[in-house]
């Protein structure tokens, strides 16, 4: 029987042509099975409302076509309310980005280069509050580029940023920030064509400086900018990908918030031992005779969602089945807590299980409590795969922790986006089991 190839989709994200070594997308177009512009249009009614239950099912069959991926993006993130109008959409857009206007506005009045076009890869300011104004450390002016690193003249354009010092520490930890940002912008996503213009450089930049300014508590962290590009690709309003990015740290901001001691992903990595535990004893028990019973060689998968073990057009195929199956409808009123308290009725809309993610549908089906903890996220389980996968290498080959690396790194590139979620369903239905076997030998024993 003639199977459609589909189409690469890697037009849409153009690489440049120096970069050789970029590997190809395994994601296709497949008519009937990819989410296009046809049959997203006809999931809505009239007014507004969206059938999510079928979009969800059209996106576990073949993604989404990369035009519209963006505004899709939106609903699995929980920026939307699926059972909202299209009025009361544009009413929200527009107070959002009303908000995000304000935001940069006050991160302006601090430091002026913010939506400048431009932004700064050199500290400009000290941990005690000082204006840097060495010319070795400020190195020189690249308007060409788009980077540009402040003289003393552009830093002496705002009060904030004048020769006196600053003693706002909130300020002053924001300001650290800023030209860690602008390295990473720097390295993000370089082999695109889209980064070649200095503008969406900057946009990229404005953003992170304007997101690391509004979280106090977790503020900017290294890989916060993987997870930001594909938005700013994505959604051509730059508060539109500012709100989308916010969303999705929603999601990963635990793995960022960092102590003395601790780094939040470490909780994720404590699950992902478990897990592999449960599921390959022998393989767990290999680990920590290397001494890598962190797992700590997993913790760049975690930190941004795969986007180096995947080429860029599949990492967004990764997440968009991630978010799918991982959907609950109620990911709208969890987020705008305000609104949620005085739309209880909105709340309750969506009460059939069809309009949950598959992941969430069997997590609810083995006996989740309302006041239960959350489910793991499905990305543990991708990463478990990927170590049930590799099992058997490990196991034989790998005699130190550089050797458990090196065969992980083996993947990058090589895996399959869809074949990958269906492994870690898989797992975690077996995980799920397995736990209940437990649990059940326990009250036995006791």
């Amino acid at each position: 029987m003639w199977r459609d190839p589909g189409v690469p989709a890697d037009s849409f994200y153009e690489v440049r042509p120096e970069c050789t070594d970029v590997p190809k997308s395994r994601f296709r177009i497949k008519a009937g099975k990819t989410l296009s512009e046809r049959k997203w249009k006809a999931a809505f009614s009239p007014e507004g409302y969206l059938d999510i239950g079928k979009t969800l099912s059209r996106i576990h069959r073949g993604g989404i076509h990369p035009s519209i991926r963006g505004e899709v993006w939106e609903f699995l993130l929980g920026c939307y309310d699926p059972r909202s109008t299209i009025e009361e959409r544009d009413e929200i857009r527009e107070r959002r980005r009303e908000q995000y206007a304000k935001w940069k506005e006050v991160c302006q009045n601090l430091f002026p280069l913010v939506g400048s076009g431009r932004f700064i890869t050199a500290p400009v300011i000290t941990e005690d509050g000082q204006p840097i104004h060495d010319p070795l450390v400020l190195l020189e002016t690249h308007p060409d580029n788009g980077v540009i690193v402040p003289t003393p003249e552009t830093a002496n354009a705002k009060p904030s940023c004048t020769g006196e010092r600053v003693t706002d520490k909130r300020i002053i930890q924001w300001m650290l920030t800023l030209h860690q940002i602008g390295l990473d912008v720097l390295r993000t996503d370089r082999t695109l064509v889209f980064y070649e213009k200095k503008e969406n450089l900057a946009k990229l930049w404005d953003i992170l400086a304007v997101y690391a300014w509004i979280d106090t508590d977790v503020g900017y962290c290294q890989g916060m900018s993987d997870l930001c590009s594909p938005m700013i690709m994505l959604l051509s309003d730059e508060a539109d990908a500012f709100w989308c990015f916010e969303r999705l740290m929603r999601r990963l901001r635990g793995n960022f918030r960092c102590t003395d001691s601790s780094v939040g992903v470490e909780a994720q990595l404590t699950n992902l031992a478990e897990i592999t535990q449960i599921i390959d004893p022998k393989l767990h028990q290999h680990l920590e005779h290397l001494g890598g019973g962190d797992y700590l060689f997993a913790f760049r998968m975690l930190m941004v969602l795969f986007r180096r073990e995947f080429s860029f057009c599949d990492s967004l195929y990764l997440w968009e089945m991630m978010w799918a199956l991982e959907y609950d409808p109620n990911l709208f009123w969890v987020y705008e807590e305000a609104e949620a308290e005085k739309s209880e009725e909105a709340k309750l809309r969506l009460k059939s299980m069809r309009h949950y993610g598959k992941y969430e549908r069997e997590y609810m089906k083995n006996g989740a409590a309302k006041d239960a903890h959350p489910p793991l996220p499905i990305s543990i389980f991708l990463v478990a795969s990927v170590l049930k996968e590799k099992s058997a290498v490990l196991l034989q080959q790998a005699r130190g922790l550089d050797d458990v690396v090196k065969i992980l790194n083996d993947v990058n590139g090589n895996l399959d986006a869809k074949k990958a979620c269906i492994a870690a369903l898989k797992l975690h239905k077996k995980y799920l089991k397995k736990q209940a076997q437990q649990k059940a030998l326990k009250a036995a024993a006791s």
